[in-house]
């Protein structure tokens, strides 16, 4: 605290603003409305015609939506097979989603180092940690950029291994001309509202593959299927008949989140864009600043940003992050950390991870932190969140 009073002056805003905010319009309280006075507000139109916006958005042949994006993930884990004596390849520097998913099929996690400089995970890491065990490698778009996909599908192929995109970041992306869900073999989305588009929470998984189709459909939907070709006792009784044919979940999203996921469809071009330009503001403005790192971008990745990190140069600043955090939160300028290291909680130590095992994440982990980045910050907030991280480097600058 003593620093804050060294800085000194009034704060470069009057209001707090936060990391992250979702931006709801009457559209898209009309949409949710308008379910919600009709007969169906589950299992209805909404969803199916979710499903096929997001297979045009993406050019992925089939989609299923889903009531969160880490159901979404247990699902593409339930798809690809994974069970009891996999390993399942994945990024610790995530949400813990990514690696519980494994864990809830009772597969062993798996961390791969990232690249210390775009902050996904490393495809040379990857192949450096394959054995006989692992089954799947759940990749994570880190912030929105995408992974090095060609190099890891090509990794995946080479050693018979499921792909599954982590791309609860990433909606709007396109890696190599391509959008992001239509590469992998599986790919999910979440929209949780500070993601680029909500559905309040829901997700969805996105598959070229008819096979891994039916199998995601049937893990959202407690195994049960109404198929004549999938049914095993036939002839059945008449049409109120269906069959639990395997062990799925109740992972459905309603048709009122389906609705607003649609209303929100048709501003993502917008919001696209506008996330964009905060990001060009920001690269610019931090490009050349002492103690500040920028994340570097594939030249193949056109991002559409879900968050903007910066990185502090610890070596050049006279703080602590939790010092220029909490600065910076005297500013007005509430920041957030994504993320801690998921083998450091005590869960993941228990199961026997320990400190130490990718150097280059735990390295990345000290300095990271996400400034505020979504598409209703105006321009004056941008320039108030530019002029906060200015302020507090500038003075705890060696």
């Amino acid at each position: 605290m003593e620093k804050l009073a060294i800085m000194g002056g009034e704060p470069v805003r009057k209001e707090k603003i936060y990391y992250g905010k979702q931006w709801i319009g009457e559209d898209d309280i009309e949409a949710v409305a308008n379910v919600l006075r009709g007969p169906l507000i589950t299992c209805g139109p909404k969803v199916t015609e979710a499903e096929r916006l997001l297979e045009k958005y993406t050019g992925a042949k089939h989609a299923v939506v889903v009531s969160n994006g880490t159901a979404a993930l247990h699902c593409a884990c339930i798809a690809a097979g994974v069970g009891p004596g996999d390993e399942v390849i994945t990024t610790p520097i995530t949400f813990v989603a990514s690696a519980n998913c494994a864990l809830y099929c009772g597969a062993d996690v798996v961390f791969a180092d990232i690249n210390p400089e775009t902050y996904n995970i490393d495809p040379a890491s990857i192949e450096a940690h394959i054995t006989d065990k692992t089954k799947a490698v759940v990749a994570v778009d880190f912030t929105g950029q995408a992974v090095e996909l060609g190099r890891i599908k090509a990794i995946c192929e080479k050693h018979g291994l499921i792909l599954i995109e982590d791309a609860a970041h990433s909606i709007g992306t396109a890696y190599d001309g391509k959008m992001v869900g239509s590469i992998a073999d599986i790919t999910t989305f979440s929209f949780h509202p500070v993601k680029t588009v909500t559905a309040g929470e829901g997700g969805a998984v996105l598959t070229n593959d008819d096979e891994l189709y039916k199998k995601i459909v049937l893990a959202h939907a407690h195994g049960i299927t109404h198929d004549d070709d999938m049914m095993e006792e036939a002839p059945h009784e008449g049409g109120w008949y269906y069959e639990q044919i395997s062990l799925g979940y109740n992972y459905r999203m309603t048709d009122f989140q389906a609705a607003l996921l649609i209303s929100q469809m048709s501003k993502i071009e917008k919001f696209k864009a506008r996330r964009k330009e905060i990001v060009e503001k920001y690269n610019e403005a931090f490009k050349n600043l002492p103690g500040i790192i920028v994340q570097k971008e594939i030249p193949e990745s056109d991002t559409c940003r879900h968050l903007y990190i910066i990185r502090l140069d610890l070596d050049k600043l006279s703080c602590t992050r939790r010092e220029f955090f909490d600065a910076m939160s005297a500013e007005n300028v509430q920041c957030q950390v994504h993320y801690v290291p998921v083998y450091f909680f005590p869960h993941y130590k228990r199961l026997g991870f320990k400190e130490g095992i990718c150097p280059n994440a735990e390295e990345v982990y000290k300095g990271i932190m996400s400034i505020p980045l979504y598409p209703r910050l105006s321009d004056d907030e941008v320039n108030d969140v530019i002029k906060a991280v200015k302020k507090v480097a500038g003075a705890y600058a060696k």
